[in-house]
């Protein structure tokens, strides 16, 4: 079963594949604007769950859910173009660091 980070690895493959033609440096800002187009769908979503779209789109929980996922996606292969080979420690990392308060909450309580 694949994890995570080689699913990530096998589309970000797919994706230079496809942007051959442009610079590294280009590759990865675009990757990076992706993320914001990709959280950008999801709060359209949440706009259309309440009802504060002027186009009259109707969504549901699942849309957000799905466009948060994206952005997710979206991160993780920019974090992938940046550094192919260590993203998933400099993730580790992060995530290790930028949760610790919730841990130390959790074990607290």
């Amino acid at each position: 079963m694949d994890t995570l980070w080689d699913n990530i690895e096998k589309l970000s493959a797919v994706c230079r594949a496809a942007g051959a033609h442009l610079p590294n440096e280009e590759l990865k800002a675009l990757q990076v604007g992706k993320v914001a187009e990709e959280a950008g769908e999801a709060m359209h979503a949440l706009h259309g769950l309440k009802g504060l779209t002027t186009c009259g789109d109707n969504h549901a929980w699942s849309e957000v859910q799905n466009d948060l996922v994206g952005a997710v996606i979206a991160a993780l292969l920019a974090m992938h173009y940046i550094d192919p080979t260590g993203a998933r420690a400099t993730f580790d990392e992060i995530l290790h660091r930028r949760t610790r308060r919730g841990r130390e909450a959790a074990a607290a309580a």
